[in-house]
């Protein structure tokens, strides 16, 4: 790559493939839409899973608050005929909804345990709660076994979702400038998809995880300044950073707790920011062309 030079291309379906390149003949896909129940019943009664691991919405608060009704229909509706597809079966061993940090709103104290007051700021935050609220009831009232994630600022290999870890990456490859809403100083608990995976595994399939709710995080709360910072080492100091006010509408954050999925689960995140970003920059950077 030649930095004075910056790429403009990043080629998005061998990106987008490149995903599923150690799995597709290992894992039956089958592509439809969670809010047509009809087709999610025929295809759960069809291939009787055991563990199912709910991630089927509009992955992105900003996207959800400027979609409202697709946010709502996606979270909330595909989340409810989920259930109401599973009540009754006995082969379900789990459900695993998966939340957001974003449940939280503003961060009232650091760590932000699982018990942290939920007051979202946004509508995304909001159905993702609601979500829970409906997991929970559908456990109580069904016997159905559940388990709750909350993950926050997901970023790595296979990431295609825009979050701000890939906008800010793709940004410097291009020789764009980098935005920091509230000058760089607001924190995210950016973490690693290896250790997120490693954690869904085992909210999915411990014993200790029933019925219960937990952060899968890094557990450090990290500066956007810092994240560009980072960024800029790899590219030789070459990118232009641009200090913004603060989005009212973001949730001030933080580092999350996750003392109760380290006790109960072993769960031990391995990888810091510095080390999954070089991991993800060595990664993307291939998918770029001139």
């Amino acid at each position: 790559i030649q930095y004075s030079n910056p790429l403009e291309n990043l080629n998005y379906q061998k990106y987008v493939q490149d995903r599923f390149k150690d799995s597709r003949e290992h894992i039956t896909f089958v592509r439809g839409d969670t809010r047509d129940k009809h087709f999610l019943q025929e295809t759960i009664n069809k291939y009787r899973p055991s563990h199912i691991i709910h991630l089927a919405a509009l992955p992105l608060a900003d996207q959800g608050d400027k979609n409202p009704e697709e946010a709502i229909s996606s979270i909330i509706q595909g989340t409810v005929n989920a259930l109401d597809c599973i009540k009754g079966l006995d082969y379900i061993k789990r459900f695993v909804y998966t939340s957001s940090s974003m449940i939280y709103g503003d961060f009232e104290y650091i760590p932000a345990d699982e018990e942290h007051p939920k007051k979202p700021k946004g509508i995304y935050g909001g159905a993702k709660l609601a979500g829970e609220i409906i997991t929970e009831s559908y456990g109580r009232r069904y016997g159905i076994p559940y388990a709750i994630v909350r993950p926050s600022a997901v970023y790595g290999p296979g990431d295609v979702n825009k979050r701000v870890t890939q906008i800010f990456l793709e940004n410097a490859l291009r020789g764009k400038t980098l935005k920091l809403h509230n000058g760089g100083e607001s924190k995210l608990d950016f973490s690693f998809v290896e250790d997120t995976a490693d954690g869904f595994i085992l909210v999915t399939f411990h014993p200790n995880a029933e019925n219960q709710v937990f952060n899968i995080t890094r557990g450090e709360g990290r500066k956007l300044s810092e994240l560009a910072e980072v960024i800029k080492e790899h590219l030789g100091g070459e990118v232009d950073i641009e200090k913004v006010p603060t989005d009212i509408h973001r949730p001030e954050r933080g580092s999350l707790g996750i003392s109760k999925a380290k006790e109960l689960l072993g769960y031990e995140p391995k990888h810091s920011l510095e080390e999954g970003m070089n991991i993800y920059y060595d990664y993307l950077k291939q998918f770029f062309q001139d």
